[in-house]
């Protein structure tokens, strides 16, 4: 199993939609609107880092009201 963290900008007051949005997409562990340069943290996962890259793409970046994404592989060390 892979893990990332996707940190989500969105558009000004959209920060509940969004969160509410993902929350329902299938390998969306948790969702947490939060404060800072970001507006939405998003902890995902896969049973590969390509199902992995197909869920942010084609699921979490389509969601409207997105403006950026920057996504952190979770590592084991």
């Amino acid at each position: 199993m892979v893990q990332a963290y996707i940190l989500i900008q969105t558009e000004v007051g959209r920060a509940r939609d969004v969160a509410g949005e993902i929350a329902d997409i299938p390998g969306v562990v948790r969702v947490d609107a939060v404060t800072g340069p970001y507006d939405v943290v998003v902890l995902t996962e896969a049973n590969t880092v390509d199902e992995l890259g197909k869920l942010i793409v084609s699921k979490v970046q389509m969601v409207p009201g997105i403006t950026r994404t920057l996504t952190c592989s979770v590592v084991r060390l």
